[in-house]
């Protein structure tokens, strides 16, 4: 900007020269106009000499012949000295991609690529343009993102790289955070986009993932199978405890039903006994009053009282039937019924 301040500086003497420069014959008109024209051509230089527009997202730090001043611009257009510069610092966030080839700590070889979001610190951008300049990625961020993904990758086995993956994109985040702070960059995000191990590794953790699945899966099948023993055994033992409760049941109960049909029995022997003992006791107590109907009439009632609905099979007359109950009240049989003489 300063060439062009000193071209409109030139052109402006220029002018002034032509409107005062007299020549014989000449006119005013003749001179005034062509200066007049130089003049402003040469004002039009000069102010867009003092013209600076700082982009947005970026920050203007103003220099004098190389040296910085303590005037920042920010976005828009300003006026400033033609001395002057304005140099744009981008603060807006800016990714980065590094592909790295990394060891882990059983020295095997590791392909990653990481992805780094960060931005200068907007206050600070004077600071960054005095230490650092322009390149500040090239001379800060690139070194520091190799030192911090290698040393860190460096503290896991190939394994540990596959199962930390996380915890080791937060480790290398955090180292960066520290180390780029000092030099007032900030990290607004950071990511390992590609982890790549070398085909023999590959193919080693591929077959120990097979065996281990098979393994777990033989357990699976062995829990499964001890389960269904012991589902088997405890279905059994309760089954057997039911078996045991119901017989015990059952043969208490058949205990219950016996003892009951015993006192029905003696109940019934017991009132068979007294009954025959009362028509005894009838017959006994006044025989000569007793009319042949009264007796009918009782051995009747008695007999349809035991009478258990069902036919008998051996038929008697109705006057021996009478005889032989006769015989029961008073001791003695009809005469007219044989009296069975014992055998000597």
């Amino acid at each position: 900007m300063i060439g062009i301040f000193f071209a409109g500086a030139l052109l402006l003497l220029v002018a002034l020269v032509l409107a005062f420069l007299k020549t014989k014959g000449d006119r005013m008109l003749t001179r005034v106009l062509p200066a007049l024209g130089v003049a402003v051509v040469a004002v039009v230089l000069i102010a867009i000499s003092c013209v600076r527009t700082v982009p947005t997202g970026h920050t203007g730090i103003v220099t004098v012949f190389g040296r910085v001043k303590d005037t920042t611009y920010e976005a828009g257009v300003h006026v400033c000295a033609p001395w002057e510069e304005v140099v744009n610092m981008d603060n807006r966030n800016q990714k980065a991609s590094v592909d790295l080839a990394c060891f882990s700590s059983d020295i095997q070889e590791v392909a990653v690529t990481y992805t780094l979001n960060y931005q200068i610190s907007k206050q600070n951008a004077q600071t960054i343009y005095k230490e650092i300049g322009v390149s500040y990625y090239d001379v800060v961020i690139q070194p520091r993102v190799q030192e911090a993904v290698k040393s860190e990758m460096a503290k896991y086995t190939a394994e540990e790289l596959l199962s930390n993956r996380a915890q080791l994109s937060q480790d290398i985040r955090a180292v960066l955070t520290q180390q780029l702070s000092t030099y007032n960059i900030i990290v607004v995000d950071a990511s390992m986009e590609n982890l790549d191990f070398s085909d023999a590794f590959t193919d080693a953790v591929e077959a120990k993932q097979v065996a281990e699945q098979k393994s777990k899966q033989a357990q699976i099948e062995q829990t499964q199978k001890t389960m269904e023993a012991n589902a088997a055994a405890e279905r059994a033992e309760i089954q057997a405890k039911a078996d045991a409760a119901v017989a015990k049941i059952a043969a208490q109960a058949e205990l219950d039903v016996v003892k009951i049909q015993a006192d029905a029995a003696e109940y019934a022997g017991q009132k068979d006994a007294a009954v025959i003992g009362q028509v005894r006791d009838i017959f006994a107590s006044d025989p000569k009053n007793l009319t042949q109907d009264d007796i009918r009439s009782l051995l009747l009632y008695y007999y349809i009282q035991k009478w258990d609905g069902q036919l008998p099979e051996t038929y008697f007359s109705a006057d021996d039937f009478y005889h032989l109950l006769a015989g029961l009240g008073t001791g003695e049989l009809a005469p007219d019924l044989p009296v069975e003489q014992p055998t000597p």
